[in-house]
C-alpha cells in the first residue's frame, strides 16, 4: 500500500487506501468480535515437523484466522478498485492463508472463516464508500463531437507552469505527443510571461480552421481559460490532466491521459454546465470569497519553498487563526460571514469538504456559507467533530440557479478555479446550462 501510494497515480493510491481501510476493518473484527466470541484452542504441533513450526508461537485464539481476513481484506479491497491489481495480490493472500495451516497454527477452517471475514470487510468498506465503478456517472446529455483518430485535428495547449513535479516546456510538451501522435501541441509558460489566454485563443482559431476540437493540459486553471475560448469558438474541448489538482478531469471520470485519449479517439462527448461571474468571467468548479482565498493565497506563496501539501497545511492554519468575518450583501441580505462557497453544480459531502460531483449537468449553483457570530468557528468545528455539522446553524447550504452578491469591501479577494483576483463591488453568479461539450467515455 505504501508503495503504490508513493510511486502510482491517483488510481494507485485510491486502491492502496481502499485496501488499507478493508484490511483494517478486517483485523478489528477478528480482533474485537471473533477471537472473543470463539474461544478455540490452537492445533496441537505434534503433527507438524519442527522445521515447519514458527520460532514465536502465536497466544491468541484460533478462530477465525487474523492473518488470513486482512490478507483476503487488502486484495478483495484492491481489487475492487482494479481487477487486475487484485488478481496479480491473489497469490500472496492465497500463500498467507495456507502458511497458517501449513505451520500448524490454525485449522482450515479457521482460515476459511478468516477469508470470508475480509472478504466481507471489502464489501462492508465498498458499502460505506462507493468505488468508481459503482457510483451514479456524471450527468450525460450526449453531445456531438468529431472522433480524432490520434488526435489529427486536435490542437493542444500544454502548459509547462502546471504541475506538482519539476518539468520543463519539453517534457510536457513531449508527454502530449506521446499519447496524441497525430496533434498540434502549443507550448505555452506563465512563469515566462506568455499570456496564456492568447495562446488558448490562438489555438482555437487553429483547432476551428481544422474542424477539429481544442485540447488543454495542465490543470484547473489552465482548464478554465480553454473552456472560455472553446466556447467562444464553438469547439468541444479535450482535457488532459497534467495540474497540480485535476478537480474538473477527476469529477468528468477522466483520470489518465490514457482516458482522455481514448474519449478523442472515439469521438465520444458530453456537454456540461458552466457558471457565469462578473464580467464575462467563468468557474468550472467552484467559487469562494472570504477565508478560502486568503488561503489560497498563503498556500502559493509558501508552496515553493516548502512544497504544495505542507504548504497547504499550514496556510490553513494560518488562516484559521487570522481570518475575520466580511460583510456582504447576498440575495438582497446583509450577513456576515466567514466564508461564502459556490460550486458549479451540487458537490457530495457535507459542509464546507466537497468530495466530487456526479452530475455535471444540474442547472444548480450549490451555495454553502459559514456565518459571521459569536465563537461562530468553534461552534462550527463542534459540530464537525460530533457529527452534527447538517443541523449547525453557523453553516447554511441552498441550491440556486442565480446569486447576487453586493456590498464588498474594497481590498476584497475572491477565489475561482483555484485562482486568486479582486472582487468587485458587486456582481452575479448564475448557471449556463450545457455551455461546454467535452470529450468523455461514455461506455468503458
Amino acid at each position: 500500500a505504501a508503495g503504490a501510494a508513493a510511486l502510482g497515480g491517483r488510481p494507485a493510491r485510491r486502491a492502496a487506501l481502499r485496501g488499507a481501510v478493508s484490511l483494517a476493518a478486517a483485523s478489528a473484527a477478528v480482533n474485537t468480535l471473533g477471537k472473543r466470541s470463539v474461544r478455540r484452542r490452537r492445533p496441537l504441533l505434534d503433527a507438524v515437523p519442527v522445521i515447519r513450526q514458527l520460532a514465536r508461537q502465536p497466544f491468541t485464539t484460533s478462530f477465525p484466522s487474523g492473518h488470513s481476513a486482512s490478507a483476503v481484506a487488502f486484495a478483495t479491497g484492491v481489487a475492487f478498485e482494479n481487477r487486475w491489481w487484485g488478481l496479480a495480490l491473489a497469490p500472496l493472500a492465497f500463500s498467507v492463508c495456507f502458511s497458517r495451516v501449513y505451520t500448524g497454527v490454525h485449522y482450515p477452517g479457521d482460515v476459511l472463516a478468516g477469508a470470508a471475514l475480509g472478504a466481507g470487510a471489502a464489501y462492508a468498506v465498498r458499502g460505506l464508500a462507493p468505488t468508481r465503478s459503482q457510483l451514479a456517472p456524471p450527468a450525460r446529455p450526449q453531445a456531438d463531437a468529431p472522433a480524432l483518430p490520434e488526435g489529427r485535428g486536435l490542437v493542444v495547449v500544454a502548459n509547462a507552469g502546471s504541475g506538482q513535479r519539476t518539468s520543463t516546456r519539453a517534457d510536457r510538451a513531449q508527454e502530449v505527443r506521446d499519447a496524441l501522435p497525430g496533434a498540434e501541441v502549443v507550448e505555452c509558460s506563465a512563469e515566462e510571461g506568455e499570456p496564456l489566454a492568447k495562446a488558448v485563443d490562438a489555438a482555437a482559431v487553429r483547432a476551428r480552421e481544422l474542424g477539429g476540437a481544442l485540447g488543454v493540459f495542465g490543470g484547473d486553471g489552465t482548464v478554465n481559460a480553454a473552456a472560455i475560448a472553446a466556447v467562444r469558438h464553438g469547439l468541444p474541448l479535450a482535457v488532459l490532466p497534467g495540474g497540480t489538482r485535476n478537480h474538473f478531469a477527476y469529477d468528468l471520470g477522466i483520470e489518465t491521459v490514457a482516458d482522455a485519449c481514448r474519449a478523442v479517439n472515439r469521438g465520444e462527448a458530453m456537454a456540461v454546465d458552466l457558471a457565469r461571474f462578473g464580467d464575462g468571467e467563468y468557474f468550472l468548479n467552484t467559487f469562494s470569497i472570504g477565508a478560502y482565498p486568503e488561503l489560497v493565497r498563503v498556500r502559493e506563496r509558501w508552496a515553493p519553498r516548502v512544497g504544495a501539501w505542507p504548504a497547504g497545511v499550514l496556510a490553513a492554519v494560518h488562516v484559521l487563526r487570522t481570518a475575520t468575518p466580511i460583510e456582504l450583501t447576498v440575495n438582497g441580505r446583509r450577513r456576515s460571514l466567514w466564508l461564502l462557497f459556490v460550486g458549479n453544480c451540487t458537490y457530495r459531502g457535507l459542509g464546507l469538504a466537497p468530495v466530487r460531483r456526479h452530475d455535471l449537468a444540474d442547472g444548480v449553483l450549490d451555495v454553502r456559507a459559514v456565518y459571521g457570530g459569536r465563537l461562530a468557528r468553534t461552534r462550527l468545528l463542534t459540530a464537525a467533530l460530533t457529527g452534527a455539522l447538517k443541523h449547525s446553524p453557523v453553516l447554511g447550504s441552498a441550491r440556486e440557479r442565480r446569486l447576487r452578491i453586493g456590498g464588498v469591501r474594497r481590498g476584497t479577494h475572491l477565489a475561482f478555479d483555484g485562482e486568486v483576483t479582486p472582487c468587485p463591488e458587486r456582481l452575479t453568479l448564475e448557471k449556463e446550462n450545457e455551455a461546454l461539450v467535452v470529450y468523455r467515455l461514455l461506455e468503458e
